[in-house]
């Protein structure tokens, strides 16, 4: 299992410092790198771009162990390092030869290894540094992040390079995980340098790689019953019909004991009573069904209309104290929103709610749930899902094929079933970000919302079973 915890750049810092001799970690670090690059790439003219900090000091060991190693290896610095650090120590190691910085240095390379400058850099690159990483043909290893991005937000600061290889250490940072961050760092290996996990209760870090061992599945024992596991109620809407029946079939699945779909007039009754025999339909009154103690789980958008009905079925809702999933036609305002358990927006809604992303998408989920008291998943690639309280958890896992209708139905079902099986606002909505995705890459191409509940079961089951980091991990 990967470890969970991401670290900002001043986090990383942080554990850095308290974990103290640093001329160890660096050794270790570029010994990370040398053994990335000798696993992942064939022996080749290698050219190592050293800047004037610890991410060149990395370089420089990384330089001095491929060439032990039999690989013709040359170092272009941008700038030496300051005297008296560890990566001057680093430095004066290297014996190899030294090419001057410049786009030439890269031109005959078969592999460049980015040592230019790690994930704190806080400015964009400058003019000269670019035009190096723009002539760079050959396959790029990026020492724990491709100079330039963000280790924070995963955003370019002016310009980052395509690596085909990235190299980390210790914990990932969000910008590993947040796009573009994540495509531009190619394959990602986390290497374990030798920092004590204890210099993370000095660090308290606020934010997790979303994935099963951040939260808990619930567990039903042999005395379980359909009403242990909880109630569900869907607000269904007249015209979209199938959204509704989606989130329903997805909540059932997911392990909600009984689930409802109330309808709002006869007509659409008698579509949602056509179709799947498990799902419960109601004509009752809002006012009616509130009266049932046992409906304290509501989900409201799917299917629905932006207008005055939703808001006075959302406000009579979080009136009478209900825990609501608040998705899709039911997302109208950060007012009318106020309260609820979970806001399941994309973009465009988390826009028309709360206002701009803007370039740090894990400030502004933790502002929009600062605001409305929510837990807030803004969903995407690279979904944030953020607490009032400011957890903030990254998902990972989700397929291009889930940009298809019908599959946020599916999402915001499986949330809210979690949700009526009693497990905590943030909890569910992570674990729900998370089975979504991996039913997704279950079942493949040619995804349709359908397939995703077929899936859930094999999702669910996966997280009995534990985790590999896959290609995140060596």
């Amino acid at each position: 299992m990967p470890p969970l915890e991401l670290l900002t750049p001043a986090e990383m810092a942080e554990a850095d410092r308290l974990a103290g001799d640093g001329p160890a970690l660096m050794q270790a670090a570029g010994r990370a790198v040398a053994r990335a690059a000798l696993r992942r790439f064939r022996p080749t003219r290698t050219v190592v771009l050293a800047g004037p900090g610890n991410n060149g000091g990395d370089g420089y060991v990384a330089a001095r162990l491929l060439e032990q190693a039999g690989w013709p290896v040359a170092v272009a610095a941008l700038a030496p390092p300051r005297p008296g650090s560890d990566a001057a120590l680093a430095a004066a190691a290297w014996r190899g030869p030294m090419l001057p910085f410049g786009p030439a240095a890269v031109a005959r390379a078969g592999l460049v290894v980015d040592a230019l400058f790690g994930a704190g850099l806080a400015r964009p690159l400058e003019p000269a540094v670019v035009a190096v990483l723009r002539a760079v043909t050959a396959p790029l290893l990026a020492v724990d992040v491709p100079s330039g991005l963000d280790g924070g937000t995963g955003q370019p600061l002016g310009h980052a390079p395509q690596a085909a290889l990235t190299v980390s250490f210790f914990r990932l940072k969000p910008g590993h995980l947040l796009q573009p961050g994540r495509g531009l760092c190619g394959e990602m290996v986390l290497a374990d340098i030798g920092l004590p996990a204890a210099v993370l209760a000095g660090v308290a870090p606020r934010a997790w790689h979303n994935q099963p061992g951040l939260w808990a599945l619930p567990e039903f024992g042999a005395g379980s019953h359909k009403y242990s596991r909880g109630h569900l109620t869907i607000l269904g809407g007249a015209s979209m019909t199938g959204a509704a029946r989606l989130a329903a079939m997805a909540a059932r699945r997911a392990g909600a004991g009984l689930v409802t779909i109330a309808a709002p007039d006869a007509t659409s009754a008698a579509i949602y009573r056509g179709a799947e025999p498990g799902t419960i339909v109601a004509e009752d009154s809002l006012g009616a069904l509130l009266a049932d103690p046992r409906r304290q789980v509501w989900l409201l958008g799917p299917g629905l209309l932006p207008d005055a009905a939703t808001r006075a079925s959302l406000r009579q809702l979080l009136a009478a104290g209900r825990q609501v999933v608040v998705d899709a036609g039911a997302l109208l305002d950060a007012d009318a929103v106020a309260g609820a358990a979970v806001l399941t927006p994309h973009a465009g809604e988390f826009l028309r709610v709360f206002g701009p992303i803007g370039a740090d998408k894990p400030a502004a989920a933790r502002a929009a749930a600062a605001r409305s008291g929510a837990v807030v998943l803004l969903k995407g690639s690279d979904t944030v899902i953020a607490a009032p309280d400011g957890r903030v958890a990254i998902n990972a896992n989700a397929p291009p094929s889930l940009g298809s209708g019908g599959t946020g139905d599916v999402l915001a079902g499986v949330i809210a079933a979690l949700l009526a099986q009693g497990m905590p606002a943030f909890e569910a909505a992570a674990a729900g970000a998370w089975l979504h995705g991996q039913a997704a890459t279950q079942a493949g191409p040619g995804l349709l919302a359908e397939d995703l509940i077929t899936q859930l079961p094999a999702a669910l089951s996966v997280t009995k079973q534990g985790l590999t980091f896959g290609q995140s991990s060596r």
